[in-house]
C-alpha cells in the first residue's frame, strides 16, 4: 500500500496535467452523482444517503490509506471500487479528493 501510495506522487510529479485530468474524469464518472462535482455532497443522492462533504475538516484529517480504502473497499452503505478501479485510478483519486479542499 504505501509503495502505491509513493508511485501515485512519483506519477504526480511527472505528469500533473494528464493525472489530474484522468482523476478528475474517473471523479465525474464514478462520485459525482453522489458527492457532487465539488464533493459537497449536495446532490439528492447525497442528500439521502447523508454523505459527507468530501472537502471538509473530518474527510481531509483522513490519512491517504484511509481514503484509498474507502474507495476501495467502501464504507457504510458506499461499496468499493477495487474490482472496478485500478490501484494507480484510485491513488489519483485520493489525490483528487484532497485538491477538492483546496478548490
Amino acid at each position: 500500500m504505501k509503495g502505491l501510495i509513493h508511485a501515485a506522487a512519483v506519477t504526480l510529479l511527472i505528469a500533473p496535467a494528464a493525472f489530474a485530468e484522468d482523476a478528475a474524469a474517473i471523479f465525474k464518472a464514478k462520485c459525482a452523482m453522489c458527492h457532487g462535482a465539488d464533493g459537497s455532497g449536495q446532490t439528492s443522492i447525497g442528500k439521502s444517503k447523508k454523505i459527507r462533504d468530501l472537502r471538509s475538516p473530518e474527510v481531509q484529517k483522513q490519512t491517504d490509506k484511509e481514503i484509498y480504502e474507502w474507495i476501495s473497499d467502501g464504507k457504510g452503505k458506499k461499496s468499493g471500487f477495487k474490482n472496478k478501479l485500478s490501484e494507480a485510478e484510485i491513488n489519483s483519486l485520493v489525490a483528487y479528493v484532497r485538491g477538492l479542499a483546496r478548490k
